[in-house]
């Protein structure tokens, strides 16, 4: 592989099209995270992805920690993918009527999640968490959703909401068209306060529909549940008669490939997934117990529908992907490349005396500029962010693509080698110094 850019770099095209951007879309930008507003700086623009590496439309090559958040596990453009990629896109982009592709998916995933036992494709996360608590809700008669601050399940509008001011005080709206009404039958507690759910079960029991979760956290860096809190949920949710729901659409086959709920031995009643099980492209899924996912229109009751879901690009490529990551499963490789990238970053924060901690689980990975461990959003929202941003600048300036966040994962995918994780911690060391 050519070098990677080193140094100042420019990036005058990019500059050009997000102010071109900016004329047509709100913030330049199709979603958030990508307008590097955590970070300062203009967005670099991608022109085009190989493996492990990024080519923006300056010619500058980075090598990729973002993954496209989290679905490129095996890197981009894998041959198997784009081979079944060709081969749908001879055939059809969209059908609006059932395709054995979906069969094959839908096998797929149910085989590798141990609580699945039947699923629904839809288009995105979002779509799948969305659908998950509407199903919930409709399943036990019961309108009360807990959620834990930190924990990002998607734009619903029942779970934009903010923590009250105690552990079992309903959420308020955290945006503008989020009405009182839509948001008053979510509770927002604290992730890894087993005292705060137990309290919250103890006044609420009998009103709660569900609990959703992400069993590892991506979404204020990486958190990692406590065995105890595991187990709270489960046995709260089973005695009182409320579901389970696992928010895997990060974690899924990413973490492991039966997900985090594998890796953490737990069985939740519902899972939603996305990023990996479309192999890139947009897709989403929700499943679980036959008698709940048996509710859904048209064996059931409960109305979900998409004119694409299924999509035979996206089933495609998932199902490519998921073949890959059962027949020849990665998660070893990963397993030793994160590790040697966590213990890197690590000591080269350690010899700067930069104040941190890293926290990994599998191919996920967060480097925290906060001494103490990270267990929920109240000690992530204590990391020194304006540090964050100059080493993501200065790690930039020597081709290393990080997330645009403090409060966002690392990935590491199989396209990656021993070489790019030490030119990494390369990187890492130099910027530690300057910081």
């Amino acid at each position: 592989m050519s070098e990677l850019i080193s140094g100042s770099t420019s990036r005058q095209l990019s500059q050009a099209a997000f102010e071109r951007a900016q004329r047509l879309m709100p913030g330049g930008v199709n979603s958030p995270a990508r307008a590097f507003g955590a970070v300062g700086g203009t967005p670099v623009f991608i022109d085009h992805a190989e493996g492990a590496t990024l080519f923006d439309v300056d010619g500058n090559q980075y090598l990729d920690y973002i993954a496209s958040w989290g679905p490129m596990i095996l890197g981009h453009r894998h041959p198997a993918v784009v081979e079944a990629l060709e081969k749908a896109i001879a055939r059809g982009t969209s059908y609006g009527a059932p395709t054995e592709a979906e069969n094959e998916l839908a096998e797929r995933i149910i085989d590798a999640v141990n609580s699945i036992e039947k699923v629904r494709l839809v288009n995105s996360g979002t779509e799948a968490t969305m659908s998950a608590i509407r199903l919930a809700r409709a399943f036990t008669g019961r309108d009360l959703l807990i959620k834990f601050a930190g924990n990002y399940h998607g734009h619903v509008d029942s779970l934009l909401v903010a923590a009250g001011s105690s552990a079992a005080t309903l959420g308020v709206p955290s945006s503008p068209g989020v009405t009182v009404g839509t948001s008053q039958d979510t509770l927002v507690l604290e992730y890894n306060d087993v005292e705060g759910l137990r309290n919250a079960f103890a006044e609420h029991s009998q009103k709660i529909a569900a609990v959703v979760f992400e069993p590892v956290v991506g979404n204020m860096g990486v958190v990692r549940p406590s065995q105890e809190f595991c187990q709270s949920l489960e046995t709260l949710t089973k005695a009182s008669g409320a579901l389970l729901i696992c928010d895997e659409v990060m974690t899924g086959f990413r973490v492991a490939y039966g997900g985090a709920q594998h890796l953490l031995g737990i069985q939740p009643d519902l899972t939603t997934l996305g990023k990996i099980v479309g192999g890139g492209l947009p897709v989403g899924a929700y499943g679980g117990r036959v008698e709940i996912m048996d509710r859904v229109l048209p064996a059931g009751d409960v109305f979900q529908a998409g004119t694409l879901s299924g999509n035979p690009l996206a089933t495609a490529a998932g199902c490519a992907t998921l073949r890959i990551l059962k027949d020849e499963p990665p998660y070893e490789l990963l397993e030793r490349l994160s590790a040697r990238l966590a213990a890197g970053l690590q000591n080269a924060a350690e010899r700067a005396g930069v104040a941190h901690t890293v926290a990994r689980v599998g191919s996920m990975l967060t480097l925290f500029f906060y001494s103490e461990s990270i267990v929920d959003w109240r000690s992530a929202s204590k990391c020194d962010t304006k540090r964050f941003a100059k080493f993501f600048w200065g790690m930039m300036d020597r081709g290393i693509y990080l997330p645009c966040s403090q409060y966002e994962a690392m990935f590491v995918s199989a396209a990656h080698s021993e070489e790019d994780v030490d030119r990494t911690i390369a990187a890492a060391v130099e910027v530690m110094g300057e910081l």
